[in-house]
C-alpha cells in the first residue's frame, strides 16, 4: 500500500489541502494579535505535518495484540483531521468561487472596482464568515468522532415485532436475537464486550443467529473471547454463517494453504462456540406439527469488491416444503440482487456488514448515514411485498475504534 501510487497521490493531496486551508487560517487569525496569530500558525503547521508524519510512519510502526487500539486510534484521528479539513475546504471552495466571479464581473462591467469591502452595517465580511463556518463545520466533525471513541462498546437493544400471515401459529411468540458483525480483532475491552452478552442472555431468547464478520481476518483474534461468546445459548440453538471479513481476503498470507487453514480453524471456532455454522444448507425446527426452515448461506454481494461464496441455490433445495423461511446472509445487497427476485418464498433475510458506517443520525422517523449512497438497504427494517429484510447496525467495530449516532446493537425480533 505505501509503494502504490494511490499512497503517494494521497500524501501530495494532503499536503496541498493543508496549504489551502492555511489561507483560511490566515483570514479568520487576521484580526489576533502578532503573538496569538504566531502561536495559531505553527500550531495548525505542527498538528498538519505531525499527522503526515505519523501516516508515513505508521506502517512501519509495529504494535502487538494488545496495542492494536493505539495503531486504530492514531489512524482514526488522522483520519479525522483529514476529513475535517475536507469539509472544510468545501466551504473556502465556495468563497473563492464567489470572489472569482465578483472579480470576473468586476473586470468586464466595472471599471473601478477594488476588492471586497464592508458595507455600511456590517459586522463581518463573506469570505471571514465562510471561513468561519467551515472551521466550525471541519471541527464539529473532528469533535464527534473523538466523542464517538467512548460509544464503541454502548450495546442498544433493538426491539421490533414481525408478523408474518404465513408464519405457523406453534411459532408465534418466537424470540429471535439477531446479533452480527462482532469482529472480535478489534476488542479491546473484554469486560465491556461481555456485558453486551450478559444483556443478550437476560432477554432469554428461544434462538439466537449471528450473520458473519466474527473476525476481522484471522482466527486466533478469537482467542481471548472463546470464553465470554460460549455463553451465549438458546433453546432452539445458536446458528451463523460466515462474512466477508472471515476468509482473511484482507491480508497477505504465506500461501494458499494457510489462508485455507485459517478458514478451517474458524469453522472449529464457530463449532467449539456450540454454534451451527450455515455454509450453503439450511435447517428445520418443529414445534408440534408445524416445522420452519432457517437458510444460511456464505457471504454473497453484489458489490464488484466484495465476494460471492455463497450458493443460495444450494441452501434453497429442499426447503418447499417449509411454509415459513428466514435467511441468513452476511451483505444486504444479495437481497435486492438475488433474494427478492428469485426466491420470494424467503420471508425474512437478516444481514449485517455495513455497521450504519458507524457514522450518522438517527431520529424518530429520520436516519442517514454516508453508506446510504452504497447500500439502499443498510440498517433496520425494510419490507417489499410480503417479504422482509433486517440490516442489524454491528456488534463490533471496525477500522474507526469508535461510533458516531450509530450505536452497536442487539436485536430482539419477536415473530407475530
Amino acid at each position: 500500500m505505501r509503494n502504490s501510487p494511490f499512497w503517494w497521490i494521497l500524501i501530495g493531496f494532503m499536503v496541498l489541502l493543508d496549504f489551502y486551508v492555511y489561507q483560511a487560517v490566515k483570514v479568520i487569525s487576521a484580526s489576533a494579535g502578532s503573538r496569538t496569530r504566531m502561536i495559531i500558525h505553527y500550531g495548525y503547521w505542527v498538528l498538519s505535518a505531525g499527522a503526515i508524519l505519523l501516516l508515513l510512519l505508521l506502517p512501519y510502526l509495529h504494535f502487538d495484540h494488545q496495542s492494536k487500539l493505539a495503531r486504530s486510534t492514531i489512524f482514526a484521528i488522522i483520519a479525522g483531521i483529514f476529513f475535517a479539513k475536507v469539509l472544510a475546504a468545501v466551504f473556502f471552495l465556495i468563497d473563492d468561487i464567489r470572489r472569482g466571479i465578483q472579480w470576473v464581473a468586476g473586470k468586464l462591467f466595472f471599471s473601478n472596482t477594488e476588492g471586497e469591502t464592508l458595507q455600511q452595517g456590517e459586522k463581518i465580511t463573506r469570505s471571514v464568515f465562510l471561513s468561519w463556518t467551515g472551521m466550525l463545520v471541519g471541527g464539529g466533525l473532528f469533535g464527534s468522532l473523538i466523542y464517538g471513541f467512548g460509544n464503541k462498546y454502548k450495546y442498544q437493544l433493538k426491539r421490533i415485532s414481525l408478523a408474518f400471515e404465513n408464519l405457523p401459529s406453534s411459532f408465534k411468540g418466537l424470540k429471535v436475537i439477531h446479533i452480527s458483525d462482532i469482529h472480535s480483532g478489534s476488542f479491546t475491552d473484554k469486560k465491556a464486550v461481555k456485558k453486551g452478552v450478559e444483556k443478550i442472555m437476560k432477554e432469554k431468547p428461544d434462538l439466537i443467529l449471528f450473520t458473519g464478520d466474527l473476525v476481522n481476518n484471522k482466527a486466533d483474534e478469537m482467542e481471548d473471547y472463546m470464553d465470554v461468546f460460549n455463553q451465549l445459548n438458546a433453546p432452539m440453538g445458536v446458528y451463523s454463517t460466515l462474512g466477508n471479513h472471515d476468509y482473511g481476503d484482507y491480508m497477505e498470507w504465506g500461501s494458499p494453504e494457510e489462508k485455507k487453514a485459517n478458514l478451517e480453524r474458524l469453522k472449529q471456532v464457530h463449532a467449539e462456540l456450540g454454534w451451527r455454522l450455515l455454509m450453503n444448507e439450511h435447517v428445520s425446527f418443529q414445534k408440534g406439527n408445524d416445522t420452519i426452515a432457517l437458510l444460511g448461506i456464505e457471504n454473497w454481494s453484489s458489490k464488484a469488491n466484495f465476494p460471492k461464496y455463497g450458493d443460495m441455490k444450494k441452501a434453497h433445495a429442499g426447503t418447499d416444503i417449509y411454509p415459513f423461511k428466514i435467511l441468513m446472509s452476511h451483505d444486504p445487497s444479495h437481497w435486492d440482487a438475488e433474494v427478492r427476485k428469485s426466491y420470494t418464498d424467503v420471508d425474512l433475510m437478516l444481514a449485517g456488514h455495513t455497521h450504519g458506517m458507524q457514522f450518522g443520525v438517527e431520529l424518530p422517523g429520520f436516519k442517514w448515514s454516508p453508506v446510504q449512497y452504497v447500500y439502499r438497504q443498510w440498517a433496520g427494517l425494510y419490507e417489499e411485498g410480503k417479504q422482509k429484510l433486517y440490516v442489524n447496525r454491528g456488534y463490533g467495530f471496525i477500522g474507526y475504534p469508535g461510533r458516531v449516532g450509530i450505536l452497536p446493537e442487539i436485536t430482539v425480533i419477536e415473530l407475530a
